[in-house]
């Protein structure tokens, strides 16, 4: 239980669980802690603490500083009991669990995404981080405006979600006041106006709705110089229509037709339909780039197997008519629809898209791209590709988060690889044991889902890889087995051939291995996990570089739903000799698997920082005690298969240079 709760958004403050108040007078003395409760990490250098606070002085009438801070930190914070500051010669660190952060506990929050967590994280965003506190210190400085924005993306995020889900379940008061504190930080976020609009409208308040509206409209035009969002026009069109067509004697809105649903809504494959993206940069000439973009992002999205993608021909008819989703998802038999528009100016183009789920009005995912027009056809590739990739990636995460709530007698198939799908990327013992069970019951529900026996396969994997099983060998040989079930059954689904390929590299069938990497990510460009997964395989096969350059491309097509992506891009990152970079990479993994601490162990201790080297080695080692099935032993030569079956270098000198790194953390 926490004996102290530190306040750090809206300004500082600190009190003891009895509510007294603790009078932290110093501006340094709480800027120092204020970085130790929330900065990622346990502990920290104390010759990083001494230069970002006392950077003005030298050396060591910084470090004396340090000293003299913590002495009076002690002093506040310190009981006969506790010790909430944990120090060494070399590092700082704060005991979180004797110290409630509001900072963190809304990250927490944040994360949950429900509207009870969402509702109590909002409430905590008090103000902005650490609001009254003016520290010149460059690099202090540095690290609180990146906090500070950072936590506010975040309060944007959660207000935009708090809207949607409020909507969506009936809870108007919620949404609204959600809504007017978004544009409080944001008053061009029209979201946010769409959100009170329709609350209005909801409600029979539909003059106040056009109201809004027409404020809106004007701040854009006067601010910007540009009209609102297609989906803005199209709600104020639904609006206007609704008020035409009210009940004359009730004055009510007559309700919306419901929506039709058609077999294909049915189907276990999501369905998807991208409406021809808006020209609205008021040039008619201009419609074929927009037509251009929406049918490469049809034809790039059609790549995901797991999805079914309405033709050309059939999208392409909504044109011109008012943006009404649940119409549409009605007309065209779709869950999802993905609307757009391109705005072209100077020698730059601009492009929004959004993704819908039609059930229930809530934007799923909503980003702008902006780009030189210096080369339009590569132009016109590079964004098909980012937003289909970014799409895929959003739809799947949504049918994740509906099969966990399916309950067991509904779950088909294609809904048990989704439920596992969930478990398996949390990547622990207990998760990835109940995600191959239910690959597994995928597997008896419908002998030729490719996908399901894909995904079994990875989990033998990755429960043999860690060790967290005595029978290694009956695990590996279904890795195999699977695998290759996997792609007889699909070889065009890029997730059988990713790790088909992941098998063979294991086998150090190295040349086998790289035709089914590629033809991963040739059938699907767009697909993160192949591409991701494939710089592992050059990784492997001593081209780092290379590798790089594959992980860099799936981040900037699909920034998101990547938790799993630093695991590999920080051993890419490793292999390459850019340890500072892979230490960094480690370090932003929240909830890292074991190994995740060996590798990070082995980067200190290349990076010269033995002394986290051997911090790291060492909890590595403790939790391997009772996380492995079998605990190798103390010595390096006990660990050599361990490594081997954390990659299967091609090359000796890349293992090598590993088992000198992890010596040199304190493995003999």
């Amino acid at each position: 239980m926490a004996n102290l709760k530190l306040t750090l958004l809206g300004g500082f403050e600190m009190r003891r669980a009895t509510g007294e108040v603790v009078d932290i007078l110093g501006q340094k003395d709480r800027a120092l802690l204020a970085f130790l409760a929330i900065a990622s990490g346990d502990v920290h250098a104390r010759e990083r603490l001494a230069g970002m606070l006392w950077s003005e002085h030298g050396e060591r009438q910084a470090r004396d500083s340090l000293k003299q801070a913590l002495v009076r930190l002690r002093r506040y914070l310190e009981t006969a009991d506790h010790a909430v500051l944990r120090t060494d010669r070399q590092s700082i660190g704060l005991d979180r669990d004797l110290v409630g952060v509001d900072a963190l506990a809304f990250e927490r929050l944040v994360r949950d995404d429900t509207i009870d967590s969402l509702a109590q994280a909002t409430a905590l965003y008090r103000g902005d981080l650490l609001e009254g506190i003016a520290i010149h210190d460059p690099a202090f400085e540095d690290w609180l405006m990146v906090e500070r924005q950072r936590l506010r993306q975040l309060l944007e995020r959660a207000l935009t979600s708090l809207m949607s889900q409020a909507l969506a379940a009936g809870d108007a008061d919620t949404a609204a006041e959600a809504a007017r504190r978004s544009i409080l930080l944001d008053p061009l976020r029209e979201a946010a106006y769409r959100t009170l609009m329709q609350v209005c409208a909801d409600q029979g308040q539909t003059a106040q709705a056009l109201k809004l509206y027409e404020s809106v409209s004007e701040r854009l035009h006067r601010e910007l110089g540009v009209q609102p969002e297609p989906l803005t026009v199209a709600l104020h069109g639904r609006i206007r229509q609704r008020r035409a067509t009210t009940v004359a004697v009730s004055g009510e809105p007559v309700p919306p037709p419901p929506i039709r649903r058609d077999a294909s809504m049915q189907e276990d494959k999501p369905s998807v339909a991208i409406l021809s993206f808006v020209n609205m940069s008021g040039d008619p000439e201009q419609e074929y780039f927009s037509d251009g973009v929406t049918e490469d992002v049809i034809t790039e999205l059609s790549r995901f197997r797991d999805l079914f993608v309405i033709a050309r021909n059939s999208s392409f008819q909504q044109r011109d008519k008012p943006i009404d989703v649940k119409r549409i998802g009605s007309e065209l038999g779709v869950q999802f629809v993905v609307v757009g528009s391109v705005r072209k100016f100077d020698n730059r183009v601009r492009i929004n898209a959004q993704l819908i789920d039609v059930a229930t009005g809530n934007h799923l995912w909503a980003e702008r791209y902006d780009r030189d027009m210096a080369d339009v056809l590569a132009l016109q590739e590079e964004l098909a590709h980012a937003i289909a990739a970014t799409v895929g990636g959003r739809v799947e995460a949504a049918g994740r988060d509906r099969a966990t709530r399916l309950s067991p007698a509904r779950l088909t198939a294609y809904d048990l690889v989704l439920r596992a799908k969930a478990l398996h990327l949390k990547y622990t013992k207990a998760d990835m044991d109940r995600a191959r069970a239910l690959f597994l019951r995928a597997i008896e529900t419908d002998p030729t889902n490719a996908r399901a026996h894909a995904y079994y396969a990875n989990c033998c994997f990755i429960i043999w890889a860690a060790q967290w099983t005595a029978e290694r060998e009956a695990l590996f040989d279904d890795f195999i087995r699977h695998a290759k079930r996997a792609v007889a059954l699909d070889d065009s689904d890029s997730s059988a051939r990713w790790i088909l390929g992941l098998a063979q590299l294991y086998k150090r069938e190295y040349e086998d291995a790289r035709v089914h990497f590629e033809k991963a990510v040739e059938n699907n460009p767009n697909f993160t996990e192949a591409r991701i997964f494939y710089g592992f395989f050059l990784t492997a096969i001593g081209q780092p570089d290379a590798a790089i350059e594959q992980v860099d491309l799936a981040r900037r097509h699909n920034p998101f739903d990547l938790s799993w992506v630093p695991w590999v891009q920080g051993i890419t990152l490793f292999t390459a000799r850019r340890y500072k970079e892979a230490i960094d990479v480690f370090n932003q993994i929240p909830e890292p698997i074991n190994e995740i601490r060996g590798w990070l162990a082995a980067s200190y201790a290349q990076a010269g920082r033995l002394t986290e080297a051997e911090r790291s080695l060492d909890e590595f080692l403790r939790i391997a005690k009772y996380d492995m099935a079998v605990y190798p032993g103390d010595r390096l030569e006990d660990w050599k298969q361990y490594w081997h079956d954390a990659i299967e270098y091609r090359d000796q000198r890349d293992f090598d240079h590993l088992l000198d790194a992890l010596r040199a953390a304190g493995l003999r």
